[in-house]
């Protein structure tokens, strides 16, 4: 079994429920490495800011981002590009070659091989 987790909520929102979408999205992320099963996070949308928010060493979940940052498949280049997001040390997925864009993850081949897809 395999699982991709989307990370689509937006940190500038600064509401508890951004902060509890990607709480949730990274001990889910947890709880699959845990258990020695395969899964992969990808930072997509407004989302694409995550990454950068959670490396703030003071963050309510930067210890759990620290647990699982070897599961982050990457950040989505064009929501980066859109969103203004810092990608210094990540990855671009651009897999989903849409139009005038530099690319998007492709849940499609993500369910090609074999991932479920959970969104938060």
């Amino acid at each position: 079994m395999k699982t991709a987790i989307i990370v689509l909520s937006d940190p500038k929102g600064g509401s508890e429920e951004s902060l509890g979408r990607v709480y949730n999205a990274l001990a889910t992320a947890y709880d699959f490495k845990s258990a020695g099963k395969e899964v992969s996070i990808i930072f997509q949308g407004a989302g694409s800011r995550w990454p950068e928010v959670l490396q703030a060493e003071d963050h309510p979940a930067h210890e759990l981002f620290e647990a699982v940052t070897d599961k982050i498949q990457g950040i989505s280049c064009a929501c980066a590009d859109v969103f203004g997001a810092d990608t210094s040390g990540y990855d671009l997925v651009k897999d989903n070659a849409v139009p005038k864009t530099t690319g998007l993850a492709s849940l499609s081949k993500l369910q090609d091989q074999g991932f479920n897809v959970l969104t938060f």
